[in-house]
């Protein structure tokens, strides 16, 4: 099988298909509505509705997709690519179609117009989403009865597009039992896998998808202020969660958060249970928002009163191995150095080595998935590539005490990384302002990166932008 690296070395040389013209910006929606806003904290009420900033994805860019997607099925011999649901079909189509028993597939063939394998009674339903398809007015829809076989008509949907042989490639999201089908209906066809062509082409994000990311992250991040701002000792886990969900109805968005405390943080995934949370625990936010599909993933851990000596000293340690992490990342180096080079800091540590206490990969692509292809870990050769996109989030845990994982969004530039949000300078102080109960600075002047003098290094004194965060520029504990 062709690997992934291949895949993406080769989409290289597609890369003008994502030079795309400006987006269009769509009417801001009506202010969202809040339930009991009145009894809302001051911080909470204070966001605002952030719909008006979203520009979605163009039917131009999606037409682009198609192309490129033709172009890439060329290189892996493939005559057709077959989606049921899921973030693939949202990223060619624009939809969304929940999966269920039922056949509902996107089929791409190389050479022919695409077609939609449907049930006849969501005829309407699929009227409606349609209107956004790429090349709407030549796909073709072939609609099934519940007595009828949709695998069969699938075939002969195949047929009619010339595809009565060669390689089928079906999206990694495509179920089993629906896969299994497929190969006993059509048994002349090769069935193959179509990540390097979905997974792959999705793994480099456009101008306008960045755009996306950018705001899910900067929403992401002004939630978890405010509700850190509107909480401390003697709250639950589950308010802290429910108020971050009421946040972002405030903003417009929908979004979630895991909140865990204390010993509930000495593992990655913490628990469900009702935590109270104290003085000097641990406190541990994670999850994120999506904007037109696009998600952001943020963690952030803290301390309401002052922390141990040993949550500092862990602290400091996770903060510099994210920051180790976003320095080697750049164009060109293989995924596992990556994760390596957060991994060596903690190993120089009391805590390393290996997955002792640092359990987990560095990082994830995020996207339409807020965990998707390719990730940053032990083992992946791949090589990183301008336009990628990805978590950066190294953790320690320390079983029956307590956790700490920092985990910020960043960009694979051209010259380097860029983090979407500013990161965690400590535990007292996790969203780039004073602890809670003290009086917030004044936030800095505004500074373009290239009216700074290139010998002089930024002001430490204050957080620097998000779109310039650097580990030099970011304050220690």
């Amino acid at each position: 099988m062709l690997s992934r690296r291949r895949f993406l070395v080769s989409a290289a040389a597609t890369a003008p298909a994502f030079a795309l013209h400006a987006q269009e910006k769509a009417a801001a929606p009506p202010a969202p509505a809040v339930c009991d806003a009145p009894k809302l904290p001051e911080a909470i009420l204070a966001l605002t509705d952030r719909r008006k900033d979203i520009v979605p994805i163009t039917g131009f860019e999606r037409d682009q997709r198609t192309d490129l997607a033709r172009e890439l099925m060329k290189q892996y011999k493939l005559d057709a690519v077959l989606i049921t649901t899921g973030p693939s079909l949202r990223y060619y189509t624009g939809t969304n179609w929940g999966q269920s028993e039922r056949l509902f597939a996107y089929v791409i063939p190389q050479a022919a117009a695409p077609f939609i394998i449907c049930p006849f009674f969501e005829r309407d339903r699929l009227a409606e989403v349609l209107l956004n398809f790429p090349e709407r007015e030549s796909t073709i829809t072939y609609l099934w009865q519940e007595n009828e076989d949709p695998f069969i008509i699938l075939r002969r949907a195949l047929a009619e597009a010339n595809v009565t042989a060669g390689t089928l490639g079906i999206e990694e999201m495509v179920p089993f039992g629906m896969a299994n089908m497929i190969a006993k209906a059509a048994p002349a066809l090769t069935i193959a896998s179509a990540t390097p062509v979905t997974a792959g082409q999705r793994s480099l994000k456009s101008p306008a998808e960045i755009a996306l990311l950018r705001l899910a992250n900067q929403i992401t991040f002004d939630v978890y202020k405010a509700v850190y701002l509107s909480c401390g000792p003697g709250d639950t886990n589950h308010k802290v969660e429910a108020l971050i969900a009421e946040a972002y109805k405030r903003c417009g968005v929908r979004g979630e958060a895991s909140c865990n405390v204390g010993v509930a943080t000495a593992t990655p995934h913490g628990s469900s249970k009702e935590q109270l949370i104290h003085e000097h625990e641990m406190v541990v936010l994670d999850d994120g928002c999506t904007v037109e599909g696009y998600t952001s993933d943020i963690t952030r851990s803290f301390v309401y009163g002052t922390p141990t000596d040993d949550q500092r000293m862990v602290f400091e340690i996770v903060h510099n191995a994210q920051s180790a992490a976003l320095a080697a990342a750049r164009p060109g180096v293989e995924m596992r150095a990556i994760d390596a080079a957060a991994r060596a800091v903690i190993d120089k540590s009391p805590y390393g080595s290996g997955y002792s206490h640092f359990q987990h990969r560095l990082g994830h692509g995020i996207g339409l998935a807020m965990h998707e292809w390719p990730y940053l870990v032990g083992g992946n050769a791949q090589k990183l590539m301008p336009g990628m996109f990805f978590s950066n989030e190294p953790g320690i845990y320390l079983p029956n005490q307590f956790g700490i994982r920092l985990e910020d969004d960043m960009l694979i530039t051209e010259n380097g990384a860029e983090l979407m949000t500013w990161q965690s300078p400590s535990l007292l102080d996790p969203f780039a302002i004073p602890a809670k109960g003290t009086q917030p600075a004044p936030p800095p002047a505004e500074t373009k990166p290239e009216d700074k003098p290139a010998d002089k290094p930024a002001d430490a004194s204050a957080p620097a932008s998000p779109e310039t965060t650097k580990p030099a520029d970011t304050p220690k504990p």
